[in-house]
């Protein structure tokens, strides 16, 4: 990568850092587990719809243990709000007994292990090991998915390939917070039928085709 191109990308999350985002996850959580469950609950849904049924479930069940006493029948009323709400109290069960059974109730801290707990992909792995054990990982989502495109930081076609990329350019003084900066930007800002490009603090170094130009 040519230092042009370096020096832009780190001006981009330069800007970013400095607009004011909230520094965490959107999701309310109170350790490792709770954040794994809330992630899970949280794909095909929003983080808002997850965090009115939590605070009930965690109530009741907030370990392991707990939750696969709890069962998947009378799980079912806590999160049937939620879309796929009957795959996900599937994998939340199954995935609790998982934990018990070969990680002694513990969330694993590295990927290999974590994708293979049922109904934990990539992107869900990757947000437990960046908020849960602030590592570098570039959990990607559809903000961080369209605004890697929107901005020229990756072309891939798929989720896995745009991650994949963003480990390659990302500047490592960003590499923790990237996910998040782009996550929030997007919602706030970039969004994906409407951008706010007149109020964009990176609007300069952007030359989306999808960048609308505000005629004053």
């Amino acid at each position: 990568m040519n230092m042009k191109k370096m020096d832009r990308i780190n001006k981009i999350f330069e800007i970013l850092s400095t607009d004011h985002l909230p520094d965490t996850i959107a999701l309310e959580y109170t350790d490792l587990y709770t954040l794994l469950i809330s992630t899970i609950l949280s794909a095909q849904s929003t983080d808002v719809q997850v965090n009115k049924i939590t605070p009930a479930l965690f109530k009741v069940a907030s370990t392991p243990k707990q939750m696969v006493e709890l069962g998947y029948d009378n799980l079912i009323p806590y999160v049937r709000t939620v879309g796929l709400f009957k795959s996900k109290a599937r994998n939340i069960i199954a995935t609790s007994k998982m934990l018990i059974e070969e990680f002694n109730s513990q969330v694993p801290d590295n990927l290999n292990d974590l994708i293979k707990l049922p109904g934990v992909g990539r992107k869900t792995a990757n947000v437990v090991l960046n908020f849960g054990f602030h590592k570098a990982t570039f959990p990607v989502d559809t903000h961080v998915f369209r605004l890697s495109h929107r901005l020229a930081l990756s072309t891939g076609k798929t989720p896995t390939q745009v991650e994949l990329d963003l480990e390659k350019i990302v500047p490592k003084v960003w590499a923790k917070e990237a996910h998040n900066l782009l996550v929030w930007h997007g919602r706030n800002v970039c969004k994906a039928r409407k951008p706010e490009c007149a109020k964009c603090s990176i609007n300069e170094l952007c030359n989306s085709k999808d960048k609308i130009i505000t005629i004053k």
